[in-house]
């Protein structure tokens, strides 16, 4: 006999599983709506940035992290009094500090103007214009490649099959003579 029916299964021999949340692009249930138009409303002008840690990807580690003892040092033997090096020490520090201030408040806000601009047009530059010349260029050599190899095999393919098969009857033997 065959199998018993379930109401919501009733002509038909198999159907799609039917998930609870629904998917990404027709949510079933109002939390899962809500989630996503809140995504859709985040952007990544809008997005918090970290005050305390300015340098979350370690891009200037090695470049900018200058500490006095980096720059000036005396060798043993050779010694300033201790009141001129602790009052080197604390007026390098306290320039670098304030100088780098000063100018970033002078320079900072133009600066990223400037490589605002720079990336918009670096990125602009590749999606409209790099990567379709790519792209294209790729399908043309593509081509080309197929037309390429069809000349290989059509007029090499022969010429070293005959070649093999003349040397292939050269027979050699080595005979040592003492």
């Amino acid at each position: 006999s065959p199998p018993a029916r379930s109401p919501s299964r009733q002509g038909f021999l198999y159907t799609a599983p039917i998930r609870e949340q629904g998917n990404i692009y027709k949510p079933n249930n109002k939390m899962m709506t809500d989630e996503l138009s809140e995504k859709a409303v985040r952007d990544v002008h809008t997005k918090e940035i970290d005050l305390v840690n300015r340098d979350p990807k370690h891009l200037n580690d090695d470049v900018v992290k200058i500490d006095f003892e980096d720059v000036i040092a005396e060798p043993e033997g050779t010694h300033s009094f201790d009141g001129i090096w602790k009052a080197s020490f604390t007026t390098f520090t306290v320039t670098k500090y304030w100088f780098y201030r000063l100018l970033s408040a002078i320079f900072g806000i133009p600066m990223a103007l400037i490589w605002g601009i720079y990336f918009a047009i670096l990125s602009f530059l590749h999606i409209w214009a790099v990567v379709p010349c790519i792209r294209s260029y790729l399908i043309e050599i593509q081509c080309i490649s197929r037309v390429y190899s069809i000349c290989i095999h059509t007029f090499c393919d022969p010429l070293f099959e005959a070649i093999g098969k003349m040397f292939s009857s050269i027979r050699a033997t080595v005979r040592k003579e003492i």
